[in-house]
């Protein structure tokens, strides 16, 4: 099975950008408001799922002390992790749930390379698979770290947000209805998310909504 389109540039999101303003009036209006869309693409891997655990219910400032602690103790590759007690790891900032989840992600023996030509259903299943990483954390990391084309993240509040105003919903669309909502914006899902954390930025910053 075909893994489809992947992002790898900015003319990448350029041609979905435009795909959508032809698709649906209210992507043009966005991409006014937006302007130009970032790449937005991460590197994938093991270091990559660690630091999303890391960064899970906790403020960006905290994640960055915590993951730049991980960083300065090797705690990047699965054998390090491995080999450090759940206590040691707790020491570098990691809650007890955490330190719990980096060792179930480190013995998982994730196959990265084979995510990337892995099917998307395949990646998120087989992420979702490793205790400590959600729906939503796979989706994101398939969108922007391995750059699927056609992925989106429906449970992300600031793209419910972005629609229910966009769209002028009565009110921010749950997971599953913005999940069927986004059929309509396939083969280029993920640069409708793009587009929307962009609009959602944007609007924010312009009329302070929360």
């Amino acid at each position: 099975m075909s893994v489809g389109h992947i992002i790898s540039c900015a003319a990448d999101v350029e041609e979905g950008a435009a795909w959508l303003a032809r698709a649906e009036p209210r992507f043009e209006q966005a991409l006014k408001i937006a302007g130009p869309l970032p790449l937005r693409r991460k590197p994938d891997g093991f270091a990559e799922l660690l630091s999303a655990i890391v960064s899970q219910q906790v403020s960006v400032a905290s994640a960055k002390a915590i993951w730049a602690r991980l960083e300065a103790a090797g705690m990047t590759e699965p054998l390090r992790v491995t080999a450090t007690s759940q206590e040691d790891l707790r020491a570098l900032g990691l809650s007890r749930q955490k330190a719990s989840y980096a060792h179930a992600l480190a013995a998982a023996g994730v196959d990265f390379e084979a995510l990337r030509v892995a099917p998307d259903a395949e990646v998120v299943a087989t992420l979702t698979a490793v205790p400590g990483i959600g729906v939503w954390t796979a989706e994101i990391y398939a969108m922007f770290s391995l750059g699927r084309a056609d992925v989106f993240a429906p449970g992300d509040l600031a793209l419910q947000e972005a629609a229910r105003h966009l769209f002028e919903l009565p009110e921010r669309p749950r997971e599953r209805a913005l999940r069927q909502m986004a059929t309509a914006w396939s083969p280029w899902r993920s640069v409708a998310a793009r587009l929307l954390f962009a609009y959602y930025r944007a609007i924010k910053q312009r009329e302070g909504i929360s």
